[in-house]
């Protein structure tokens, strides 16, 4: 909403060979002169800027890095107000000191100033923290904004559920005619069907609470707050809906048997697809776990998660989809 498996020879070392026992001890690596280092610098600069360039000339590829950004941001900044916690505790603790030291009907005025000067690095990391929330906040509205959209994206969705139902159809009733005994995975449409009335809904909820807080939409604020929970809730729908159809298809396809799973293809190939379906179903069903829980938190009025658990859960989808993205715009 990644791969565990990997050869072995990923874990032993790249590089250099290993030397015989009779070779003696390796040299000492030369360092690199500084003025190689900042000559290959701008080439560097220029290759990431350029794979980056690529990351961001899709729409895809914009919401997922600004889902990696959005979600890393807001968990580095709970973390850097966690690290702060105990300053600024001990700041109040020095300050209260202060004050039962002064003399009786003084008027202590306290300010974040007041805290920053016993510890300035707590307020350097408070200020670090608030601009990364803002720009956590901002990277959300900006994905909510492109999201507007969205129910086109579903019309072509249903037009292509409804001609891919026709043709699977078609196809059991020639099979049937030549004596077979096809028939239509019922199951599999209903997941594909009540997947995309959950997406829909989600998304029209979505798409009036947010023209309503933008002043497009006449909607009371408290129904602003109910359709962005129920939203919320559809889309836990449809996750649910998915992770369900997941491993639903892992089990039709360890239903088959070796001629199946092999068809009209080299062992080789065979092998090679399986290993790249599997790849994909598992960073699928890991994306889809991640979420879950925060369509439940998100349906819930107060909520049951920290910020920091809700930037740290939703980091996990944005590193796996960023990492894809990333090795798929590789040039």
């Amino acid at each position: 909403m990644s791969s565990t498996e990997v050869e072995a020879t990923s874990d032993l070392p790249s590089g250099e060979p290993v030397p015989s026992a009779s070779s003696g001890p390796a040299p000492e690596p030369r360092p690199m002169p500084i003025k190689a280092v900042l000559a290959a610098t701008p080439s560097n600069v220029d290759a990431f800027l350029a794979h980056l360039q690529r990351c961001l000339s899709t729409p895809s590829g914009i919401d997922t890095t600004a889902l990696f950004l959005c979600y890393s941001s807001r968990l580095s900044a709970a973390l850097l107000e966690s690290l702060t916690g105990p300053a600024i505790q001990r700041s109040a603790t020095q300050l209260m000191a202060l004050a039962s030291a002064l003399p009786p009907y003084t008027t202590l005025l306290l300010t974040s100033k007041s805290l920053s000067s016993f510890s300035p690095s707590a307020a350097l990391l408070l200020s670090i923290a608030k601009r990364l929330r803002a720009f956590s906040g901002m990277l959300s509205e900006a994905r909510t904004f492109l999201r507007l959209w969205g129910l086109l994206n579903m019309y072509f969705w249903a037009r292509g559920l409804i001609a891919r139902l026709r043709a699977a159809r078609q196809e059991v009733k020639d099979e049937k005619a030549a004596g077979g005994i096809a028939k239509l995975d019922k199951l599999e449409v209903s997941f594909s069907v009540t997947q995309l009335v959950a997406c829909i809904i989600f998304q029209s909820l979505e798409n009036g609470a947010y023209l309503a807080q933008k002043g497009l939409l006449s909607w009371q604020p408290a129904n602003i707050g109910k359709a962005m929970r129920l939203s919320a809730r559809f889309w836990g729908c449809f996750v649910g809906l998915k992770i369900g159809e997941l491993f639903y298809d892992a089990w039709r396809r360890s239903q088959r048997t070796p001629a199946e799973r092999l068809g009209d293809r080299t062992v080789a190939v065979m092998e090679q697809e399986e290993s790249a379906w599997t790849d994909e179903w598992r960073k699928t069903v890991v994306r889809q776990l991640a979420w879950f829980p925060l369509t439940i938190h998100w349906s819930l009025e107060q909520g049951i998660f920290s910020d920091m658990a809700v930037g740290a859960i939703a980091s996990v989808p944005g590193v796996v989809q960023m990492r894809d993205l990333w090795a798929k715009t590789a040039a």
